[in-house]
């Protein structure tokens, strides 16, 4: 009896052993590695080709700043535009010299149907005016005996239009505010007090612009993308878009002959040109920064100025 129970006693010794033993082994699991997908676009993903823009430089409505102002608020809507990736920019020095042959202002003056002339001549989709109507800033802070604070704000409202170069029309006009801080101390005469804080110029007019870019890219790029026949040698065909444009290889384009304007019998306004189709021509190879080659595909007698646009 005593032998059998010497035996069970073992017997749970080992078992309780095998259990405490597995229980305080570290437990290891192995789970198999999911294979990560990257999305990849797609290469049947149509991208539209790029168009060109220009900005006239604004116009300074406001007794502040002077010139510099207006200079000012185009460079930064030229910068954001830039950053967008969406355009080709045209540079202000061949805008200027296109404004100065024509006897023409060279700020955001020039109205509708001057815009368009010039847009056109640069071979342009669309053009931007615009104006400074309202800049100031203003100052307060404190002083005491051991310590001055003192806050500058820059406040101002930009207008800007843009026109659309083939037909005159204004596409978007849309009016922003921007507001910008400045704050700076001293204690004891040590730290900046500082006079008038130039950077918040740049900042305000910032801050009123970037408002409007996303609108300028949505407006733009809802009309047709088209582009010109810059000359004719036989069968090829020299368009004033290429690579840089974005205008891929294979491409096809119906080709439009322009007729007379039609105009707005209430404004005057050109709404528009009568047009002929005269063929279909494919994309067929690159020169230059921004020009293509393309060979006929059907029709004739295509001529240096037609239009060239996507085939839908």
């Amino acid at each position: 009896m005593r032998h059998s129970s010497l035996v069970l006693y073992g017997l749970c010794l080992t078992v309780a052993s095998s259990l405490f033993l597995n229980g305080c082994a570290p437990s290891t699991t192995v789970k198999k590695k999911q294979a990560v997908t990257i999305d990849k676009p797609s290469e049947d993903v149509f991208v539209p080709p790029k168009k060109k823009i220009a900005v006239i430089e604004f116009e300074n409505k406001t007794a502040y700043g002077q010139r510099r102002l207006g200079t000012a608020a185009s460079d930064v809507l030229m910068t954001e535009l830039g950053k967008s990736g969406k355009f080709i920019l045209v540079e202000r020095t061949k805008l200027d010299k296109i404004m100065e042959e024509q006897k023409l202002q060279t700020t955001g003056l020039v109205d509708a149907n001057t815009a368009s002339k010039i847009g056109r001549i640069l071979g342009l989709d669309a053009i931007v005016i615009g104006s400074i109507s309202q800049f100031g800033v203003k100052t307060g802070g404190s002083d005491y005996l051991i310590t001055q604070s003192k806050q500058q704000v820059a406040e101002c409202t930009v207008d800007i239009r843009v026109i659309e170069v083939e037909t005159g029309r204004v596409l978007y006009i849309d009016s922003g505010k921007g507001v910008a801080k400045s704050s700076k101390g001293s204690f004891l005469g040590m730290g900046t007090k500082g006079g008038y804080d130039e950077t918040l110029e740049g900042e305000a007019l910032r801050a009123a612009i970037a408002k409007f870019v996303d609108n300028i890219v949505d407006q733009v790029n809802k009309r047709p993308w088209s582009c010109r026949v810059a000359e004719v040698d036989g069968n090829t065909i020299y368009l004033d878009a290429g690579r840089e444009s974005n205008l891929k290889l294979g491409t096809r384009l119906v080709i439009y002959r322009l007729g007379k304007e039609i105009k707005s019998p209430d404004t005057g306004m050109v709404i528009g040109r009568t047009e002929e189709k005269a063929g279909e021509i494919e994309v067929i190879d690159y020169f230059g920064d921004n020009g293509s080659t393309a060979k006929i595909i059907s029709g004739s007698n295509v001529q240096r100025g037609n239009l060239c646009r996507l085939i839908k």
